[in-house]
C-alpha cells in the first residue's frame, strides 16, 4: 500500500527523532575526538621541540673557555625544563646532567637529591638505570657503600647487565669482599662480547687475583 506524502513526512520525522539526533551526536563526538587527537599530537610535538631546545642550551653551558659549566645557568635551565616539561625525557636527562655537575663540584648531597626521584618514575629504562648506577656511586662516595649495593640488587635490563655487575664488583671490592667482587666482574665479563671484555674489566679481575696471591 502506497503512503501519502503526509504519511511519508510523518514517518521521516519519526525516524529522525529516533535515529537522527544520536547519529548527529556520534558524528560530533567523532569529530571532536579527531580534532582533540590532532591537537594532542601538535602539543606533544611542540613539547618535544621546546624541551629539546632547552636541553641543547643546557648542554651548551659546558662551552666555556675552561670547559666547566656555568653552574648558575645550569640551575636556571634545568629548573625551567623540570617546570615546563615535567615528566619528559628532557626534564629527566636535565636532572642527570645537574647531578653530574653536582658530583664534579663535590656536592654529593645535591647529586643524590637529583637522582633519587628518577628511580621512582623514570621516563624509560635508560634513565632509570643511569640514575640507579650513578646514585649507587654517589652513595659509595658518601661512605654509604652498603646502601649503594642494595640499589644494584636484582637483574638489570640485558643492555645494562654488564655495567651494573661491574659497578657491583667495584663496590664489593671497596668493601674488601674480594670473592664476591670477582664473581660480579666475571658476570659482567660474560655479558660482554669477547672484544669488549678485555679492557678495564679484565684489569680489575687481574688486580683482584694479584691481591689474593
Amino acid at each position: 500500500m502506497s503512503m501519502t506524502e503526509d504519511e511519508q513526512i510523518a514517518q521521516l520525522k519519526d525516524w529522525w527523532q529516533r535515529n537522527g539526533k544520536p547519529l548527529l551526536t556520534g558524528g560530533v563526538l567523532a569529530l571532536a575526538l579527531v580534532v582533540g587527537w590532532q591537537a594532542w599530537q601538535q602539543y606533544q610535538e611542540n613539547q618535544a621541540q621546546g624541551g629539546g631546545a632547552l636541553y641543547q642550551q643546557l648542554l651548551e653551558t659546558t662551552l666555556t673557555p675552561t670547559g666547566e659549566p656555568d653552574v648558575g645557568k645550569v640551575t636556571e635551565l634545568a629548573d625551567k625544563l623540570k617546570k615546563e616539561y615535567a615528566g619528559t625525557h628532557y626534564a629527566q636527562y636535565a636532572s642527570l646532567f645537574v647531578a653530574k655537575v653536582a658530583v664534579d663540584s663535590g656536592k654529593l648531597d645535591d647529586a643524590a637529591a637529583e637522582l633519587q626521584p628518577l628511580l621512582k618514575d623514570p621516563a624509560d629504562v635508560t634513565v632509570g638505570e643511569l640514575a640507579r648506577q650513578r646514585l649507587a656511586r654517589v652513595l659509595a662516595a658518601q661512605g654509604k657503600t652498603e646502601e649503594g649495593l642494595k640499589l644494584l640488587d636484582g637483574e638489570a635490563d640485558k643492555a645494562w647487565q654488564a655495567s651494573r655487575e661491574e659497578l657491583k664488583g667495584d663496590l664489593l671490592a671497596q668493601l674488601g669482599r674480594g670473592d664476591e667482587a670477582h664473581a660480579a666482574y666475571e658476570k659482567a665479563k660474560a655479558a660482554l662480547s669477547e672484544e669488549a671484555a678485555v679492557g678495564g674489566l679484565q684489569i680489575k679481575l687481574d688486580d683482584l687475583a694479584k691481591g689474593d696471591a
